[in-house]
């Protein structure tokens, strides 16, 4: 299950003993996996003795904001100066998932660049990039929520973890894993979910705080999405979501609004692939799903900056809405037989 050889236990196990300054990072636009599993990590190192900083690089989705410990995270976006002060001072940088230094975004990436510290990457993502001193890559696990509660089983397979821990450590299991659904979910998933209900973690309050606390302008948002801009594709059995900048202000629009949108529109009878495409600041940023064995990494890797999982991906254009989309449906004519034969 694992892919931590004994040494690499060894090594984090001294790195983290001699440190004196952790910084835990993760992603840009950070979803419940990034989160939970920084907040995890967090208390897990607290309940080890070590103090340890969260950075984010921007702000996290409000729903999320219940995560016990989510009032110390620093967001590099608004306090840049703090941020660096932090990560220049560190000894040690756990990077949570994500694989290469630019998911962090362009200035955290190049602060974490400079940085001195060792690197401990835990990580579920295709590809991890050769910086970490630990890698524990495993691209089969369904979240790094996951892979965080089998770090801390092998730094001390006696531990169990806090409440504070459990609760941030099934949130990103849960919504990494669509509520369990996905290939990605195994045995394990199931019993390492089970050991966290059995040490009194109470997973319906989890559920409730994610999933049933919508704000009446993201059910108009969705409602909108769903029936006024969906588009499906048929000969390429494709569905498309795109959302412009205008758009999403008309609705409030909050980080974390539209996540779950794109498996909505995979979820249609018929449709092997799911784009969702929302308009940022200077760039269109894509969320691609697929089912069966179409490959939306590599799709995303060769033609839209992006990467991620064979069937969840992400990526990002400086071009237009109308010209991405056009080229969108003309690279995915390129490879119609292979989403019909997925």
């Amino acid at each position: 299950m694992s892919t931590l050889t004994q040494a690499d236990v060894e090594l984090a196990s001294n790195l983290i003993k001699n440190a004196n300054n952790i910084v835990i990072t993760s992603h840009k636009s950070p979803d419940g996996d990034a989160v939970g599993s920084s907040l995890g990590m967090y208390h897990i190192l607290k309940e080890f003795g070590k103090d340890a900083q969260v950075i984010l690089p921007d702000g996290l989705p409000e729903y999320l904001s219940f995560l016990p410990g989510s009032e110390s995270i620093i967001f590099f976006d608004q306090q840049p100066e703090v941020s660096n002060k932090f990560i220049q001072e560190a000894d040690l940088i756990f990077s949570l998932d994500y694989n290469v230094l630019h998911r962090t975004g362009e200035e955290m990436g190049v602060a974490l660049s400079a940085s001195k510290a060792s690197f401990i990457l835990i990580d579920h993502h295709q590809q991890p990039g050769s910086f970490p001193a630990v890698t524990y890559s495993d691209t089969s696990a369904c979240s790094t929520c996951e892979m965080v509660y089998n770090f801390s089983q092998h730094l001390d397979p006696s531990y169990v973890l806090g409440k504070n821990a459990a609760e941030c450590v099934y949130c990103g299991i849960m919504t990494d894993s669509g509520s369990f659904r996905f290939p990605s979910v195994s045995p394990h998933t199931h019993r390492v979910v089970a050991m966290l209900i059995e040490n009194g973690l109470d997973h319906a309050a989890i559920h409730r705080a994610v999933y049933d606390t919508n704000l009446l302008d993201r059910l108009k948002l969705i409602g909108y999405a769903l029936s006024e801009k969906l588009v499906v594709w048929e000969e390429l059995m494709t569905a498309v979501l795109p959302l412009t900048a205008e758009e999403l202000v008309r609705f409030n629009h909050r980080p974390g609004d539209t996540e779950g949108l794109v498996n909505q529109a995979l979820s249609i009878k018929g449709v092997k692939v799911a784009v969702f495409i929302r308009e940022g600041k200077n760039e269109l940023k894509f969320s691609f799903r697929s089912k069966g064995g179409f490959d939306v990494n590599s799709f995303a890797r060769n033609g839209w900056n992006g990467g991620g999982h064979i069937n969840a991906a992400g990526g990002r254009t400086t071009e237009s809405m109308e010209i991405a989309l056009q080229r969108l449906k003309e690279e995915l004519s390129q490879v119609s037989d292979l989403i019909k034969k997925s």
